[in-house]
Parts: C-alpha cells; sequence; structure tokens
C-alpha cells in the first residue's frame, strides 16, 4: 500500500476536526459514551477521505488519457484517400481564389 501523501493527511485530517465539531454540535452529547462513538465517526470518515484522494500524478495521467482518446478520434481511417482528408476550403461568392491570395489583411 502506498505511503499518503502530504494532501491526503491533510484532507483527511481537516475531515476529522470539522466532521467531529459539526456532529458534537449537532447531537449536543455530554457522556463519554456519546463523545466517543462520535470521535470514532470522525476517525473512520477521515480516514475514508484521505485514502479516496486522489494520489499524485493522477490528474496528468487522466488528461493523458482524455488527451490520447480524442487524438485516436481524429485518426483517418486507412481507407480514405489523402484528398478525402484535406480540409474544404471556403468559396467566396464572386471572387476567385487568385484574388484572395493577393489581399492584404487589415
Amino acid at each position: 500500500m502506498p505511503r499518503p501523501t502530504a494532501a491526503q493527511l491533510a484532507y483527511g485530517s481537516a475531515t476529522v476536526v470539522f466532521s467531529t465539531l459539526a456532529m458534537l454540535l449537532l447531537s449536543q452529547t455530554r457522556t463519554g459514551a456519546g463523545i466517543a462513538v462520535i470521535a470514532v465517526a470522525a476517525l473512520a470518515l477521515g480516514l475514508l477521505v484521505a485514502m479516496t484522494a486522489p494520489g499524485p500524478g493522477a490528474f496528468h495521467v487522466t488528461r493523458r488519457r482524455a488527451r490520447r482518446a480524442t487524438a485516436d478520434e481524429h485518426l483517418p481511417s486507412t481507407t480514405a484517400t489523402a484528398a478525402a482528408r484535406l480540409p474544404r476550403q471556403r468559396t467566396h461568392a464572386g471572387v476567385s481564389s487568385k484574388a484572395r491570395v493577393s489581399e492584404h489583411s487589415r
């Protein structure tokens, strides 16, 4: 099992602290057994959050997989001809392509 990262420890610790405070305030318990149950529940919740938080590099791996999937979708089929793979050029009504090439951008 890999060691938890600093971010995972921070998420888990923050969850333990805030969930303990929230449960103590909402339940308004004053007995030792009630406080112990809340503490154990908060520790379990903090452990769950820490272990389910993404590990190092998970974001980059996901982005790489998504980029690879979209690149695979855009690959042309092997049966297509080279002319069919070229993007079509827009035709402008009444203007020849040579006149358009000689124009300057403004």
